[in-house]
């Protein structure tokens, strides 16, 4: 979600609905236009995160885990309040373990960490984590094509999923591989994520290039996910947003930390090339919208948090509509 300093950006695209209903094809010429459900490359976002894993063996991305620690530390809290012993949890999307790695073994027997990244997956394969842990490199999209149906007490997934093209089908693989009364537990950034940057460049490339191009990747808004979670098929559903504001020296410093995390763009047909003049025009229009008097620019991250089971018959059910005994006007 960042351009590097010699100009070249890496901001994800605009409005939702428009990019999640365009088309995939591929062109005579071998490349590839947006199809449905098909909004990001994901070959290019394993590339994205290899490097980024990779860089000073890794000791650059870690400087950078803050936002996915902080948000791990509310999901661990969040699954530990579910007073159950899971044998099975998958960590979708899990990373180098932000979220594994703070799991107590005295609740969960194993976990199996999927990632798309194998070198973002193995970052941190030395340390010891208290959970048994199998890691295996995968496309999270695939998610059903290498875990079995019902075969999991728990799916988590931590601040991975807004990459996915096929959210609802996402939903609802996640679903299947659950056992009956599993539960998901996920969290995802929302749709003012970053709001500060994306108006900054608005601005800038509207005075600098008359026009305006999508920079901001489409992410779910909080109103839209109770429905999809529902639509896939679970019950009992949570839902609640969060925010995590972090601040920065200037807009260059959030930038380079955007591609030290690997959340540079991998919007299909993305343009690669952005003037430098109208990023320094951003930087400066950044500040002015947004600067603190400290002389710090803030970053906001809105982060969607989601909980939802697979029915089962021995949850607990709404009684149906009538069959209530008590006067309300009583109780009052």
């Amino acid at each position: 979600m960042g351009p590097s300093t010699d100009g070249r950006l890496d901001i994800p695209a605009l409005d939702p609905a428009e990019a999640r209903s365009t088309r995939c094809l591929a062109t005579p010429s071998g490349s590839i236009s947006p199809g449905p459900f098909q909004v990001f490359d994901r070959r290019a976002k394993r590339m994205q995160k290899d490097r980024a894993a990779s860089a000073d063996n890794g000791d650059q991305s870690r400087l950078v885990d803050y936002v996915r620690n902080e948000v791990a530390d509310i999901m661990i809290e969040r699954l530990q309040d579910i007073k159950r012993q899971f044998d099975c949890v998958l960590d979708l999307g899990s990373g180098p373990g932000h979220l594994t790695k703070l799991i107590d073994p005295e609740m969960v027997s194993k976990v199996t960490m999927i990632d798309l990244s194998h070198h973002t997956l193995h970052r941190d394969a030395k340390e010891e984590f208290e959970v048994e842990v199998d890691r295996q490199q995968m496309d999270e999209e695939e998610l059903m094509a290498n875990i079995p149906r019902n075969s999991q007490d728990a799916v988590v997934s931590c601040l991975s999923m807004h990459w996915i093209n096929d959210l609802p089908g996402m939903l609802v693989q996640i679903k299947e591989v659950l056992k009956p009364d599993g539960v998901f537990l996920g969290a995802l950034f929302g749709g003012d994520t970053l709001f500060e940057l994306r108006s900054a460049l608005q601005v800038a490339e509207t005075e600098r290039e008359g026009g305006l191009s999508p920079r901001v990747s489409p992410m779910t808004q909080t109103q839209d996910m109770s429905n999809l979670m529902g639509r896939a098929g679970f019950s009992l559903l949570t839902v609640d947003i969060d925010e995590v504001k972090i601040s920065y020296p200037s807009m260059w410093e959030l930038l380079e930390d955007l591609k030290a995390m690997g959340e540079s763009n991998a919007v299909i047909g993305r343009r690669h090339y952005i003037p430098r003049d109208t990023l320094i025009a951003a930087s400066a229009i950044y500040e002015a919208l947004h600067g603190s008097e400290d002389g710090t620019v803030p970053a906001t991250f809105q982060v969607i948090y989601v909980i939802g089971w697979k029915p089962a018959p021995t949850q607990p059910k709404a009684l149906d509509r009538g069959a209530g005994k008590t006067n309300l006007r009583d109780v009052l």
